[in-house]
């Protein structure tokens, strides 16, 4: 069963943005999806084990796009 969780990063400004967050999230073992949503400066991310919510955080965190 995949885990889902929309995640709010209030630092994306642009189409880049969401593309960096994408490509960084999508090489993390476990992670099958990540769409980025600059209007609502969300990414919604879809994973299985061994991603974890704490790993996506802290990879989010290191690129500069820290959750909310």
């Amino acid at each position: 069963m995949a885990n889902k969780e929309t995640f709010s990063i209030p630092t994306i400004s642009c189409g880049h943005c969401t593309m960096s967050i994408q490509n960084e999230l999508g090489e993390l073992p476990g992670v099958s999806r990540v769409v980025g949503d600059v209007e609502a400066k969300t990414v919604t991310v879809e994973w299985d084990e061994p991603a974890s919510r704490e790993k996506i955080l802290e990879t989010l965190k290191e690129i500069n796009y820290p959750a909310a």
